[in-house]
């Protein structure tokens, strides 16, 4: 399923809905999400995000075992 469609079965499913209490915390919900943890993080912290992302587009990937040993 698209996101188009996603976002429409939402809509619908909200719409459709008479749960009061259902609907307010999809309200509260939505309203928490508009706070984008990005701009919380450090510059540091968002610049090994973006080295991560990098270093998986380039094809460079750790196993999870050997990440566990690298941590441990």
């Amino acid at each position: 399923m698209d996101i188009q469609a996603t976002k429409l079965e939402l809509l619908k499913i909200i719409l459709e809905n008479e749960n009061t209490e259902f609907i307010q915390r999809v309200a509260d919900f939505v309203k928490k999400e508009k706070k984008d943890f990005w701009n919380e993080l450090s510059l540091s912290e968002q610049e090994e995000i973006k080295k991560g992302i990098q270093d998986l587009d380039n094809g460079k990937r750790v196993s999870y075992e050997s990440f566990l040993k690298k941590i441990s």
